[in-house]
């Protein structure tokens, strides 16, 4: 009988066992549930419950402990191979843009911190964004030294958010599954979908997690998520899980116990601590009204004007100057109309008197008034000299009050009115600075032959010249210049065959005394970085050199040094870009 218990309670431990293990198994195999971390900690509760009961059962077999041992091995194993698995993340191959997969592994951290933090205060050119567009967003390995992989993944979503393309940080966030590690660029992107009224989208997002989400708000952000989906019983379960591990946030759980149908009424308290905080006020409330102010952040202003929630400006007393310096700087925010402002100036009442002397009639009225007045006077303006001036003096006051966007496309429209023969010389690079480009004009290439840099010879660097026909063609270039003795030999000349010879384009040597290169010309520091093969760094840096430029703009010295940089390290796609925005004549 003794025995016979014994079987059955080894019996049951094993069939415990293995139900368990299969379970285990079933649970690897199925998708991971993707609403969120809460109902993955109730189930590892259990498990361990589970565990813990089957502890209970005295195991007296020799033979199956020393197998329970090697899987405990072979677990422990398993273990730290993950901990020490490094990932890398990234929308990109390096092949794709020439680059290496170990490019960040040889530098030194604090020479990167110092790096982005001089490129965080640029403005950056279109040329300097595709450059780091690039440079982050390829799949690679993180520097070690001097820098964690949290503060080098930091330094990505920064840019990100600064850079605001939320197509790409979508991507990049489901691509890479790392919600979790970017928890402030998750919240980043569904805010701002929230914040144009676009719950949907808020919510898509969460739909390719498909990882636990730990971060508090994204896990709040998620179970509403769930009752929009009509999930309610899901959103409950997690809800209590929450309070039990300690949650509490009355505010929130009013709202949702609302929208769960516990309650038949919520409160009206409006919280602006978060944008999702401010939506659920909205949700929960039919008779929702809310007036910003020049505290409001930007996001629920969005959120206002995308829902249509806020007032009309034409119900404005014209003496609320408080009210009025609020819709202003919301429309300097880009976030409320400029024509609906500009409209409301025209309610103003002036004397005959105030436009006839308009230029110091302004100066001793309030900010508002003076802006009202000089915006109506140039209504009445047909005189270009007189027209430009009003423009530069109603630009000046917007800036004083740091509110200059808030004159942004009416500027551009009353400077197209004005023909450019009219603008006098003092005032002509003010017009120039603002003046609209209505269209894009896409710049063509023109060859000229007689110009080695400018010939036709540069559409090698756009795959349109194979290096056969060009080593030739090029070699008959180099033989009329060498006879012609008035040509000169530009940088840009230079630069270009500099560029054939890193690509293993063959120049006879007899050309070689054309021109002579001046290695002190190469920044010490850039050297070094590429001869200790720091490829993003050197990038880096040379962003930071174009910074907020036009590469066509930047001097040919400096010019020279950055496709000297990129044909030593062998990115010749980057490389090719550029050149072709430096070297050709285009019309």
């Amino acid at each position: 009988m003794k025995i016979l218990k014994l079987l059955n309670r080894k019996n049951l431990s094993i069939i415990f066992l293995f139900l368990f293990y299969n379970l285990s198994i079933c649970a690897e195999e199925q998708p991971i549930d993707i609403w969120n971390i809460d109902k993955k900690k109730l189930e590892t509760e259990n498990k361990k419950e589970a565990l813990d009961e089957i502890s209970e059962v005295k195991i007296e077999s020799s033979i199956y402990n020393n197998q329970s041992d090697k899987k405990k091995d072979i677990i422990r194993l398993d273990t730290e191979l993950v901990s020490k698995e490094i990932r890398i993340f990234g929308l990109y191959d390096p092949e794709e843009y020439g680059l290496n997969i170990n490019m960040w592994i040889n530098s030194d951290g604090s020479d990167l911190k110092k790096l982005f933090g001089k490129i965080n205060n640029y403005d950056l050119s279109i040329d300097s964004k595709e450059i780091l567009n690039i440079l982050l967003l390829t799949n690679s390995y993180y520097p070690n030294k001097n820098i964690t992989e949290a503060e080098f993944l930091k330094f990505k979503s920064d840019w990100l958010i600064k850079d605001s393309n939320f197509k790409i940080i979508e991507k990049y966030l489901i691509k890479n599954q790392i919600v979790n590690l970017h928890p402030k660029l998750t919240r980043y992107l569904v805010d701002n979908y929230l914040s144009q009224s676009n719950v949907k989208k808020s919510c898509e997002i969460f739909d390719e997690i498909k990882e636990p989400i730990e971060d508090q708000y994204l896990s709040k952000f998620n179970l509403y998520c769930l009752i929009n989906y009509g999930k309610n019983d899901e959103a409950q379960l997690i809800l209590d899980l929450k309070k039990e591990m300690g949650f509490k946030d009355d505010y929130y759980e009013n709202k949702i116990n609302y929208l769960l149908g516990y309650i038949e009424e919520a409160d009206e308290k409006i919280s602006e601590n978060s944008i999702l905080d401010f939506h659920l006020a909205h949700r929960t409330n039919t008779d929702f009204l809310f007036e910003p102010s020049n505290e409001t952040s930007n996001l629920i202003w969005k959120y206002l004007s995308t829902s249509n929630l806020l007032y009309n400006i034409n119900d404005i007393d014209i003496t609320d100057v408080d009210k009025i310096s609020t819709i202003e700087k919301a429309v300097h925010d880009k976030n409320y109309s400029e024509n609906d402002l500009f409209e409301f100036y025209k309610t103003f009442q002036f004397s005959i008197n105030q436009f006839i002397n308009i230029k110091e009639s302004y100066k001793s009225l309030s900010g508002i008034e003076g802006r009202a007045l000089v915006y109506q006077r140039l209504l009445l303006t047909e005189e270009p000299k007189l027209k430009i001036e009003l423009i530069k003096i109603l630009k000046n006051l917007f800036e004083n009050e740091n509110i200059s966007n808030a004159f942004d496309l009416k500027l551009k429209k009353f400077l197209d009115q004005i023909n450019p023969e009219d603008v006098p010389s003092n005032l002509s690079s003010f017009y120039n600075k603002h003046k609209k480009n209505n269209e894009i004009i896409q710049k063509k290439i023109k060859f000229n032959n007689k110009i080695l840099h400018q010939s036709k010879l540069i559409r090698y660097f756009n795959g349109e010249y194979s290096k056969v026909k060009l080593e030739d063609d090029l070699n008959k270039f180099l033989k009329k210049i060498k006879k012609d003795k008035k040509y000169f030999f530009s940088k840009k000349d230079i630069i270009f065959l500099e560029a054939l010879k890193s690509d293993g384009i063959k120049i006879s040597k007899k050309y070689d005394d054309l021109y002579k290169i001046n290695k002190s010309e190469m920044p010490l520091d850039i050297q070094n970085m590429i001869d200790n093969k720091e490829i993003g760094a050197t990038l880096l840096r040379l962003i930071e050199v174009i910074g907020p430029d036009k590469i066509e703009n930047i001097d040919d010295d400096t010019v020279y040094f950055i496709i000297n940089s990129l044909n030593q390290l062998n990115i010749d796609l980057i490389r090719n870009k550029l050149l072709l925005k430096v070297l050709p004549l285009k019309v």
